[in-house]
């Protein structure tokens, strides 16, 4: 990513995790997507760099270029 922070559904979206925002954000209400572990219920949450998020077992780690 070239800018952080990022929301969480972005994230899930620009990661490849789901088809669209509105998909990403339908798995975070559902309660389908942990943050470094933990599940993450906020579908704007501020991500770093570093911060770990899971869908489907699936991870995908926030770096910035």
């Amino acid at each position: 990513m070239r800018e952080i922070p990022i929301e969480l559904c972005q994230f899930i979206k620009f990661g490849g995790l789901t088809e669209s925002g509105g998909e990403a954000k339908v798995l975070i209400g559902a309660g389908e997507v942990t943050l470094n572990g933990v599940v993450e219920m906020q579908k704007r949450k501020k991500l770093v760099a570093g911060d770990r998020v899971t869908v489907n077992g699936h991870t995908i780690i926030v770096k910035v270029r």
